[in-house]
């Protein structure tokens, strides 16, 4: 459940050194989705996601293993669809949230897996725990956003994150410990 925050930092990250190549774009928040799923007792499949939140990506497109990533979103933007499970989320039993409280990504590396593929390593710091997790990334599409006329890239990543890593257990192995994280982000070239 809370692993699905560490989703939403899996979409962005930002390396401490990017190429002379690399271009700054930022999220459009408005199309920049983490989505986030476990398994509910065996009985279901839950979901929840985070939209809205920044991010910005140094995209090197002549080198990709030079780009990087950085994203962050507040832990109270998490939706749900249900009011009372957003408010049990935001309790001492998982995150003990404030309005300050904040989900981050950053990229430490990127390995280029195929043309339009690559895993992207970095830190997600979730619930004040930092770990390495990494994502399967996709590049949807680059080319110039017929609506904008400016410079506009699309991306889809995956991954899967242990909740209790970040001290998010409660209730595992019941409800599955493991959280299934998909992201999908729209970035415009920055000015």
């Amino acid at each position: 459940m809370k692993n699905l925050l560490l989703a939403a930092a899996l979409i962005g990250a930002t390396a401490t050194t990017a190429s002379a190549a690399a271009e700054k774009y930022v999220l459009d928040a408005s199309h920049s989705q983490v989505i986030f799923s476990y398994n509910h007792l065996g009985f279901s499949t839950t979901y929840g996601m985070f939209s809205g939140f920044e991010g910005e990506i140094m995209f090197d497109q002549e080198n990709p293993a030079a780009s990087s990533v950085s994203v962050s979103m507040p832990v109270m933007s998490m939706f749900t669809g249900w009011e009372k499970r957003e408010g049990h989320f935001m309790s001492e039993d998982f995150f003990g949230a404030t309005e300050a409280d904040m989900v981050t990504f950053t990229s430490t590396g990127i390995e280029v897996t195929g043309e339009n593929t690559a895993k992207i390593t970095g830190d997600l710091t979730l619930n004040d725990v930092t770990k390495s997790v990494v994502l399967d990334a996709v590049l949807n599409k680059v080319d110039t956003h017929p609506m904008a006329k400016k410079p506009w890239a699309g991306f889809d990543a995956t991954t899967t994150v242990v909740r209790s890593d970040f001290n998010l257990g409660k209730f595992a192995p019941f409800v599955s410990d493991e959280v299934e994280v998909n992201i999908s982000i729209e970035a415009m070239k920055a000015e």
